[in-house]
């Protein structure tokens, strides 16, 4: 691997990465963004509001969300922040009441908040497993419903994006992530059915691994895993925004929901991922 892993792009240099949309595909529009302060999530932001979104965006860190604001705002991107967490209903709901008040109208929800720690499955806490459930799969279901429920009352329908992660395979290390995950993609597919009436979409983007800073939560015993998939590299998190720009627009994608789209390198049909590093019982000698 000769890419440092652990890097990711700057705003400056998200603000001037080419991309494959036109200027103004989201002229006029509001998305919101969960999480945008992190490494995806800022990127998100980015490609969004240089393709004419309104971006409202949340989080638990006030500080990150003020510089985040400001950071995209000298590119042009205008940014409207709540410090909140999605793990609170009564909160998700105000937010998504609130983006209505403010600005007239929601065209996108993009789940991109989560989290979760590497960790052997018999060590994991009852608050470690609640903390990675309830971030992951409680409060994408609370975003989801909120935001439906304003659509439904306002007979506007919207698009959802939801970012997850490869499932349908092992996922030693992070089996509280393998639960939520899959879950959350379960109910994306069904609520893509039971919604489809009222317009809106709802499709899962599974990520694999992506240069970030967030890569230093992972042991050096997981490092061999970054780039085993069949392009042998990692992605970076320009890749998942322009993902996100694909589902989230009804002239790119109106005739797309309740899919999966991979942006792995391939890793959903060859490769490894070890969280902890590979156990000597599934090494193989040559």
């Amino acid at each position: 691997m000769t890419e440092d892993p652990y890097h990711s792009y700057t705003d400056d240099e998200l603000a001037e990465l080419s991309h494959a949309y036109r200027p103004d595909l989201f002229a006029g529009q509001v998305a919101l963004v969960t999480g945008g302060a992190g490494g995806i999530g800022r990127a998100i932001c980015m490609l969004l509001g240089r393709l004419g979104a309104t971006i409202v965006t949340c989080g638990r860190n006030d500080e990150k969300l003020t510089e985040l604001t400001d950071s995209l705002g000298r590119h042009g991107v205008t940014v409207a922040p709540t410090a909140m967490t999605i793990r609170d209903p009564e909160q998700v709901g105000d937010l998504i009441k609130q983006t209505w008040v403010d600005h007239g109208r929601l065209d996108l929800v993009v789940n991109n908040a989560g989290g979760q720690f590497p960790a052997p499955a018999v060590d994991i806490s009852p608050k470690g497993w609640a903390a990675v459930v309830e971030t992951n799969l409680y409060g994408t279901w609370f975003v989801m419903q909120a935001a439906a429920q304003q659509w439904i009352e306002h007979s506007s329908g919207g698009s959802i994006v939801n970012i997850g992660t490869i499932t349908g395979r092992g996922s030693v290390g992070i089996s509280h992530t393998a639960a939520a995950r899959s879950g959350a993609a379960g109910l994306a597919a069904s609520l893509s059915v039971e919604w489809a009436p009222h317009d809106i979409r709802i499709n899962t983007i599974a990520v694999g691994v992506v240069r970030s800073p967030g890569l230093v939560n992972y042991p050096p015993e997981a490092r061999p895993s970054f780039d085993h998939n069949p392009q042998r590299r990692l992605g970076d998190v320009h890749d998942v925004a322009q993902a996100v720009a694909y589902l989230g627009s009804p002239v790119a994608s109106g005739y797309v929901t309740g899919d999966v789209v991979h942006v792995a390198g391939g890793e959903q049909i060859w490769g490894e991922y070890w969280a902890l590093g590979k156990p000597d019982y599934f090494k193989v000698d040559d």
